[in-house]
């Protein structure tokens, strides 16, 4: 990974390669969640830096959560990657039940298919990549919560396919499982669907709160959902 100039010397990597280097890593399951990776002399011989290099770029990463470090013990790919706050995906389980009520969810489908072309180019997958659908719905003491459709490259998270959502939602799993550095949220009022009215138990056309996010691991997607709730629903953020 030297990176070389054209009539110079090789030059030694940067702490932002070193660290786009190690997600890469982890995204394509070279090194799998709770495995104790490289030592920082190991990987500065790697790498061809100051070890001070390679110290910076894992700092960076424990601090988003991606890695965890102790000292005499080493580095370790995050069990369940934490994010710092503007990068927080909530479980929606916890969400419920921090507001003193019951949590339960149904899966409503899940099917593995080949990517629809009017979401190819959303998701940036080519022609025929393989994504896994999936609806559900959330419910919090029995009243619908949200209506969750969403979509994942099985490229990016193919452990997911194994999953059969019975006792962990999607969304709680890919929390737990699916590190991302780089996330999107489009937040908007709407009037719902026929189908969201159906699962939501509201008119349809009538005003419903939406939240669309996507996510990613480097330049991979990882998955697009459509999360839905009525209109009472609060959106309570702390930093």
């Amino acid at each position: 990974m030297t990176q070389t100039g054209t009539g110079a010397a090789a030059q030694p990597n940067s702490f932002r390669t070193i660290k786009t280097e190690i997600l890469r890593r982890i995204r394509d399951r070279v090194w799998q969640p709770g495995e104790l990776i490289p030592g920082e002399e190991d990987l500065a011989r790697e790498f061809g830096c100051a070890r001070v290099t390679v110290n910076r770029a894992l700092r960076e990463l424990a601090d988003i959560g991606i890695v965890e470090r102790k000292r005499r013990v080493g580095t370790r790919i995050a069990e369940h990657p934490l994010r710092e706050a503007r990068l927080e995906i909530p479980v929606v389980r916890t969400e419920v039940e921090a507001r003193g009520a019951q949590y339960r969810f149904s899966v409503l489908s899940r099917d593995e298919v080949e990517v629809p072309e009017t979401l190819r180019a959303r998701l940036e997958l080519p022609p025929g990549a393989p994504v896994l659908h999936v609806r559900c719905l959330h419910f919090a003491d029995n009243r619908p919560w949200q209506f969750e459709d969403r979509w994942i490259n099985l490229a990016a998270v193919p452990d997911i396919a194994g999953q059969s959502f019975e006792t962990v939602s999607p969304n709680e799993w890919l929390v737990r499982n699916a590190p991302f550095s780089e996330m999107e949220n489009d937040l908007s009022a709407a009037g719902a669907t026929t189908e969201e009215a159906e699962m939501l138990g509201v008119s349809r056309g009538d005003p419903v709160f939406v939240i669309e996010r996507a996510t990613w691991l480097l330049d991979q997607p990882i998955t697009l959902v459509r999360m839905v709730h009525p209109s009472s629903y609060r959106m309570i953020s702390r930093v």
